[in-house]
This record gives structure tokens, sequence and C-alpha cells, in this order.
């Protein structure tokens, strides 16, 4: 019953050239079907076809298999990530300190706003089998590098403009985005909890090796 809601009229076939737009919208199919659900394994061949009214072995011109559709959403989710936090940054001003925590806050809302695909990104819940399937390590290890870049440059800045301790800039960047991604993720796991309203600043603060003031 659940596959049957997520069924569509067959989708009119692209013209010569359009392959492109057929490859997005079975990844945009992808990403429906995991917001709908919050379930990496609803996405399967026969539900992403099924969604954009295509066969599923028509899939097959565009992608290898399962995991390199979800490797697709992925990465879609990751440029979403970076393009949230490009925009907070650049809506912060001048200032590192209101930069950083701009960055550090807006990483914490993409993950409360997208849980579904948060937890796909970093929750471990897809893990593809590299020996079985089309996606390679490489394509793995290139997941989050900008997201990790900027935190970097932004944490970076503290340290220039002497508001932050910090001696080793790579060690410290890995750090704040470990303890963000663990207070997104008890947040999103622990909602009765009593969380201090100041535990993201307070988070961010230690953290980054931020000096007073």
């Amino acid at each position: 019953m659940a596959e049957e809601s997520t069924a569509t009229a067959p989708r009119a076939r692209n013209r010569r050239g359009e392959g492109g737009r057929l490859r997005e919208e079975i990844v945009a199919g992808a990403v429906a079907l995991l917001d709908e659900t919050g379930d990496e394994t609803s996405v399967t061949l026969r539900a992403v076809a099924r969604r954009v009214g295509i066969s599923a072995p028509s899939i097959y011109r565009h992608f290898a298999d399962q995991p390199s559709i979800m490797l697709a959403v992925v990465q879609r989710a990751f440029d979403e990530l970076d393009a949230a936090l490009r925009g907070a940054w650049e809506a912060a001003g001048d200032d590192p300190r209101t930069r950083l925590f701009a960055v550090c806050t807006g990483y914490l809302e993409f993950a409360r706003t997208h849980p579904g695909r948060y937890r796909t990104m970093f929750g471990g819940l897809w893990m593809p089998d590299l020996e079985a399937s089309s996606v390679t390590e490489a394509d793995m290890q290139a997941l989050g590098q900008g997201s990790l870049q900027l935190l970097n440059d932004v944490l970076g800045d503290c340290v220039a403009a002497g508001i932050a301790t910090s001696t080793d800039l790579s060690a410290d960047t890995i750090a704040l985005w470990v303890g963000l991604h663990g207070l997104a993720h008890q947040q999103s796991v622990t909602v009765s909890f009593p969380w201090p309203p100041d535990i993201d600043a307070r988070l961010i603060a230690t953290l980054a090796h931020l000096a007073d003031g």
C-alpha cells in the first residue's frame, strides 16, 4: 500500500539531448521518497521508477545501481548544506566571531529542518558496500569536504583575529564538526531532554577555543 501511494502517471519521453533532465528527475524522486519516509531503504529502483513515472530498466541508463542513486541523493544534500552554510557566512557580515557562530548555527539548523537527509548524510544509515557497488572510496571521501573547509576557514579567521586560541586548526576544525554533529544527533533522538537554551553557543565557544568576550 505504501508503495502504491508514491505512483505517478507515466512520464512523457524526453526529446533527444534531454537525458540529463531525466537524471535530475530520478534524483529528485529519490530525495522525495527519503524526505517522506526518513528511511534510506525506501529508495529502491522500483520505488524511484514508479515515482518518476518510468520503467525500472530506464534508470540504468543513468545509474548503475541503487547505491549510485543514493550517492547522488547524498551529494545533493551536501550541496544544499554547503549552500546554506555559505549563505549564513555571507549574511553574517565581516566580524569573524559572528561568522563562526552563523556557520555553526546554520549547520545545526540544517540538521533540524532536514532530519531524514541529515541522518542519511551523517548517521551511518547509508553505508554502501564498496566491493559490491559502483560507489568508490573516493566518492565517499569527497562527501562533506566543502562544509568542512568552510568551518576551517571561519575558525581560521577567528585565530587570525586573535579571538580563538587554536594551535592546531585542522584538528580543532574536526573537533568542532564532531561536536556539532553530536549535538545535532542527540537533539534529534532525545527530544524531551531539557537542553540548556544556550547549549549551541556553549559548545561552539568551547570547541572553537574562543577567548572571553
